[in-house]
């Protein structure tokens, strides 16, 4: 079993950062892959970013390609997604999933507001 429980959400101006954590439990995160999901208002949830056990990530989304960097510590057992350039777009709220590779998520955080304004 895999908590997850995420943070750093919040109000940002447009252009404006965010850095959002995720700490799981257990001793067999490293062997997770990790991913990052939002779902803007009245759209369907999708994945923004993810990162395999080996470091390898990939961007599913063209518009955050360059602008969002998911990354992950091992030894804090935390995945961080950072987030430059935000724009209104970005509204939403945020989840981190782990499961035993990209688009087979098992484990999901409590969702976190992420709120861009002008």
């Amino acid at each position: 079993q895999v908590q997850l429980v995420e943070s750093g959400g919040g109000l940002v101006q447009a252009g404006g950062s965010l850095r959002l954590s995720c700490a799981a439990s257990g001793r067999t995160f490293s062997s997770y892959a990790m991913g990052w999901f939002r779902q803007a208002p009245g759209k369907e949830r999708e994945c923004v970013a993810a990162i395999r056990w080996s470091g390898g990530t990939t961007y599913p989304v063209d518009s955050v390609k360059g602008r969002f960097t998911i990354s992950r510590d091992n030894a804090k057992n935390t995945v961080y997604l950072h987030m430059n350039s935000l724009g209104p777009e970005n509204t939403g709220v945020c989840y981190c999933a782990a499961g035993q590779d990209t688009n087979s998520e098992e484990y999901w955080s409590q969702e976190t507001e992420v709120t861009v304004s002008w």
